[in-house]
């Protein structure tokens, strides 16, 4: 979180609504529809929020990062004034048909909507205000450690999770091998090699030395 100040909306910044969910210490917040595990061990801690289908782009979205500042211009009371913060996408909003889009169905189509986790919402809004207006933007993702890898699925098929990614944070592809080959949605591509033991059971994570 830092302090800033927003002068223009046409510098890259679009106009959304922004809610929260999860509770005070974020813990309905974890799992959710981009296939993350334990937010916390996977990285992301509580910075994080899930998207409406207008942002969420079929999952292609899940790890992007988005900055964030309530629109005070909009919102006299809710806002807590010049205060950003900058989330990573790890979840989706769906929507709710049985109410409007402006009243309950915040996460209704075609309505760009994030729907932070608590803590997050709360560094740059009141608890009382709800639902307040924003302005966002995509950034690149700053990311501690190197990228993880997370070993699931059964005998008969695996699943590996890619996790704490910086850069662009959004994988676009992946390619397994001796080597795992990342490719960004921006198309920087890297390798890390030698990260999954060959003595790897299901359940246990990886971290490799490489970050974008």
């Amino acid at each position: 979180m830092f302090f800033m100040k927003i002068s223009s909306v046409s510098a890259g910044w679009l106009r959304a609504h922004a809610t929260f969910y999860g509770g005070s210490d974020a813990s309905g917040t974890m799992g959710g529809a981009c296939g993350y595990g334990n937010l916390y061990t996977d990285g992301y801690k509580t910075n994080t929020a899930a998207l409406s289908t207008a942002l969420f782009n079929d999952g292609k979205s899940c790890g992007g990062c988005y900055q964030i500042v309530c629109d005070a211009s909009k919102c006299h009371n809710g806002c807590l004034r010049g205060r950003s913060i900058t989330i990573t996408a790890t979840n989706f909003c769906p929507p709710n048909f049985a109410q409007a889009s402006d009243n309950g169905g915040w996460c209704n189509p075609p309505r760009p909507h994030f729907d932070m986790a608590q803590p997050a919402f709360l560094t740059i809004a009141k608890y009382k205000a709800g639902i307040v207006p924003i302005l966002y933007k995509r950034v690149g993702c700053r990311r501690s450690g190197g990228m993880r890898f997370t070993m699931n699925g059964r005998n008969y098929f695996e699943l590996v999770l890619i996790s704490n990614v910086g850069g662009a944070g959004e994988i676009s592809k992946v390619w397994i091998n001796k080597g795992s080959r990342i490719q960004l949605s921006n198309g920087r591509i890297k390798a890390a090699l030698n990260v999954v033991p060959s003595n790897w059971r299901f359940g246990q994570s990886f971290k490799s030395n490489i970050q974008f």
